[in-house]
């Protein structure tokens, strides 16, 4: 029986947290969540042993966010449209071997972000070291982790303006509060002015 002012008994007991008779078991528990952490963590080191000393990840293009909203940040993107790998003077099958990222259905719509990731595939091309076969492990530098060649952000610069005493004598609030006063008598006196020419 409820005694004083208290919650009105509304209890829910029927989910099964155990397989019984009347049926399986009703609520899906993730007691294997450290087991699985532990299982990925060994297949992405098998799976960097069995591509070394080629680098973990691949070369990525920058793109534009899209909407008008947030196209004023770069990203990576997917992959090298074939028209920049063309540019770059690679082709998309060697581009695969060497660790490049290619996107087929991308398209170039910019100018700009044509010759930035040209640039870009480029400088890759420079830096490239291709070793072959019969290579010792000695000669072979150990795996490059980490994004390769990532987004460097332009430093900007800030330019300090020395303050003027007509900077100092200038009060904004008062010419904000008169523009507003004016403008909205500015319609009386526009009337009053073409009653004054008419006599």
């Amino acid at each position: 029986m409820v005694k004083h002012n208290n919650v009105v008994p509304n209890l829910h007991f029927h989910k099964k947290y155990c397989a019984s008779s009347r049926g399986p078991l009703k609520v899906k528990l993730a007691l294997n969540q450290a087991t699985r952490k532990k299982t990925r963590r060994m297949r992405r080191a098998a799976k960097a042993a069995l591509i070394a000393p080629r680098p973990l990840n691949k070369l990525r293009p920058l793109v534009r966010c899209p909407t008008q909203r947030y196209s004023s940040k770069v990203r990576l993107g997917r992959g090298f449209s074939l028209a920049e790998l063309k540019a770059a003077k690679l082709h998309p099958s060697y581009a695969l071997t060497v660790g490049i990222a290619i996107d087929a259905r991308r398209l170039n719509r910019s100018q700009d972000s044509f010759e930035t990731n040209v640039a870009r595939l480029e400088e890759y091309k420079k830096n490239l070291v291709v070793f072959s076969k019969k290579s010792t492990p000695s000669e072979i530098p150990s795996q490059l982790t980490g994004i390769i060649q990532p987004i460097v952000k332009p430093v900007k610069e800030i330019v300090m303006e020395a303050v003027t005493d007509e900077m100092k004598e200038f009060r904004a609030y008062t010419t904000m509060r008169l523009a507003r006063q004016e403008t909205k008598v500015a319609g009386y006196r526009v009337s009053v002015k073409n009653r004054k020419d008419k006599k």
